[in-house]
């Protein structure tokens, strides 16, 4: 199995009331991608959100950033709102930061959610599905070929026209989130895309689903089904070597998310910390329990790949290091030999 650290860059009060300057957040995140590199993670991750609590507007700035700082760790989005967005503009944004990267970077696209997105780019539910596909199956020629003719809906048509830089991976690999819609799984399925289902707001049951889904629409499409690759994420770390420990230290935690959630109107699924470690995809405990719940999702999931949570969340500083630490030293060498996985793409020219 391989490990991402992400961050969507939340900017909200921690557990005591204290709001960080945007500055210092900005900061953390950096360090925060720094230190997963140094920990031995495999990949990073920076969302897209356009609304409070989040500061994560602008990921190709700040992965750029990242990338300068940083030398072997791939960078992922997570995900990019290709439905807000114009694909030629976008492809230009992280053609650019493949360059930087040096060839490090991977994309993971999707139609994004919230309800600021259609005052601040009037997409609405009535056509974000078809922004998402159309944007997408340009954004994928772009990567392919060095002059585009093209016609869509969404945006101007293209004629001969040569877009630059020309990116140095050829193609970059793209993943689908998914959180519960199908229509994320049949793109991926229908072009041959990676799937990373979000597996962080419910329990296990409905991304279950759909990775099932997936994989029977893959194959409808006529890929191998050896070829299929799933990424799924998780709603929360903190490992400590007592598991008494861990639940002690991470519920001012998840108290702060509760009245996170309540503040912003987003429903509750778990009532209680120790109705989330049980039922939701939170790694919460001593090494051996989160080996064995990863285990127990990688059975309804089949996933080689899994994000955990890069920022503090509202922990101490030196308890989120310790768990980060905790968990590459105790876990995460026992997964990658249980749980195999297929190496990430390497650097290619043309």
């Amino acid at each position: 199995m391989k490990f991402l650290a992400i961050t969507l860059v939340v900017h909200a009060p921690d557990p005591r009331g204290v709001l960080k300057p945007v500055t210092e957040r900005f900061r953390e995140v950096v360090e925060g991608a720094v230190l997963a590199e140094r920990l031995g993670f495999d990949g990073f991750g920076v969302g897209e959100r356009h609304e409070r609590p989040f500061l994560s507007s602008s990921p190709p700035v700040l992965l750029s950033h990242i990338a300068a700082r940083t030398s072997t760790i791939r960078l992922f989005t997570a995900v990019t709102t290709l439905s807000l967005l114009d694909p030629v503009r976008a492809y230009e944004d992280y053609a650019t930061l493949d360059h930087l990267s040096g060839g490090r970077l991977e994309l993971m696209i999707g139609k994004g959610n919230g309800t600021a997105q259609a005052e601040l780019f009037h997409v609405t539910t009535d056509d974000q599905w078809d922004r998402n596909r159309e944007g997408y199956e340009l954004f994928r020629r772009l990567w392919r070929e060095d002059t585009i003719t093209w016609e869509g809906r969404y945006r101007p048509s293209l004629a001969e026209a040569e877009v630059l830089p020309r990116p140095l991976q050829r193609p970059v690999r793209v993943w689908h989130g998914s959180a519960t819609s199908k229509e994320s799984v049949e793109l991926a399925a229908r072009y041959g895309d990676p799937l990373f289902s979000a597996n962080v707001t419910n329990p296990v049951e409905p991304y279950a689903e759909l990775v099932a889904h997936y994989r029977e629409r893959w194959e409808h499409h006529g890929h191998d089904p050896a070829d299929a690759l799933v990424g799924a994420g998780t709603a929360g770390l903190y490992v400590a070597k007592n598991s008494q420990d861990a639940v002690d230290a991470y519920r001012p935690v998840f108290e702060a998310r509760r009245e996170l959630f309540r503040r912003n109107g987003i429903p509750l699924v778990f009532h209680s910390l120790e109705d989330a470690i049980e039922r939701s995809s939170a790694l919460i405990g001593s090494p051996q329990q989160v080996i064995d719940k990863v285990h127990r999702y990688h059975e309804r999931l089949g996933h080689e790949v899994m994000h955990v949570q890069a920022d503090p969340d509202g922990l101490p500083e030196p308890l989120h290091r310790a768990s980060l630490e905790l968990f590459q030293s105790d876990v995460a060498p026992v997964l990658r030999t249980e749980i195999p996985s297929r190496p990430f793409p390497t650097r290619s020219r043309s």
